[in-house]
This record gives structure tokens, sequence and C-alpha cells, in this order.
């Protein structure tokens, strides 16, 4: 899905986003009644602790990632949650569909952000817009510019980047500033994300001398 091994990374154990906690922004959203339960792809999914999360709370979920390690470990992690409202699939977004489409809603902590060229996220984006049912939700946790220069963490992303890539397929309904929960301190900051489907077309902008 990216130039990163991810499978690498999982089989060394470097892996300071797998918290063993479900995302606090997501957690937040679906407690606080913004996001309804319903059909759920997660993006990214990892070893599948926020894919099981939603599950727990009414949620028909699909994960997909592109490291077949990290969707054995989510797999395990599901049988032995006996959940029945979860599955994982080894699947590279940007290369072919998801199945079971469209969903309701779409999750990614750090996926979006791992892609570099402006035209992957773009694309990225996209393709979410494509598989949203009528009035459905992506959920996205970027990591941003904002704060101290880093050597490591999450790759940065500016608002710009977010709202080029996302505004022309998607409403973006919500870009707050926020922090990236992770194993690492201190916390990387981050932007939250939420889109909708559009039902209209973006319009183009205009100019103030033509009103």
């Amino acid at each position: 899905m990216s130039r990163t091994d991810w499978n690498s990374r999982y089989a060394a154990g470097d892996l300071p986003w797998d918290t063993g906690h479900p995302s606090q922004h997501l957690v937040e959203m679906v407690e606080l009644g913004g996001i309804a339960a319903g059909r759920a792809l997660d993006i990214g999914c990892g070893t599948g602790t926020n894919a099981l999360w939603l599950a727990g709370r009414g949620f028909d979920v699909l994960g997909v990632d592109v490291s077949p390690l990290a969707v054995e470990r989510a797999r395990a992690k599901a049988a032995a949650a006996s959940s029945n409202r979860c599955r994982f699939e080894v699947l590279d977004f940007l290369a072919a569909d998801p199945p079971g489409g469209p969903f309701r809603f779409v999750f990614d902590r750090g996926c979006f952000h791992t892609f570099d060229e402006e035209e992957l996220r773009t694309r990225f984006a996209a393709r979410v817009a494509a598989l949203l049912a009528p009035g459905g939700l992506w959920l996205s946790v970027i990591g941003s510019t904002e704060g101290p220069p880093r050597d490591t963490g999450p790759p940065r992303r500016s608002a710009r980047d977010v709202m080029n890539a996302i505004e022309p397929s998607l409403e973006l309904l919500l870009l707050r500033a926020t922090e990236l929960d992770s194993l690492g301190t201190p916390p990387p900051r981050a932007w939250l994300s939420l889109a909708q489907r559009r039902e209209i077309e973006a319009q183009p902008s205009t100019s103030a001398a033509e009103r």
C-alpha cells in the first residue's frame, strides 16, 4: 500500500501505533452519537483493536490491511473474542475494492497519511467516497505539521494537504487539531478529519468581482 514494508514492522514488533486500546477519537465520535452503527470499513486495521471495538457496539465491520501478519493477529483476536460481527482481509486499498460495500462508516487511524504523493492521497479519498453509502461518513486521524520538530513518529500532513485531497470527493465536516494516541511520548500532533459522501458536486471557487 506504500513503500513501507509493514509486514516486517509487525514481525519486528516496531508498532508504536498499536496501543492495545481503541482510538480515543473513534470512541468519542461513536459514544457522543455522531456515528450510528451500521456496515463499517476499517482501512489499515492492524491487529484489529478498533474494528473489534466497533463490532462490540453493533457495527458489522470489515478490517483490511496490507500486512498478512497483522491480519493473522486480528483474526486470532476476533476468534478469542467470539466476534461474529467482524472479519479481516489482506487487501491493498488503492489496488482492490473491499468486499461487502457500500459502507455507512469508514475509519482509518494513520493510514491516509502514509502516502507522500498528493495524487495517492487524492485517490485514497476518492476510493473512500466511492465506497460510502448515501449519508456515509469517513473518520480519519492524520499526523499533522503542528508541534515541535521530530525525527520519528507518523508522517506530517498540513491542513492544506488534507483538504486538497478530501474536498473534491467528499464534504469536509470537521478538521480539528488534536494528538495521535500512540505509545510514544509526547504524543504527536494530529488532525481529526470527518468527511461525508457528497450528494452535490463541489462547486468551483468564485471571485468577489462576480457578485
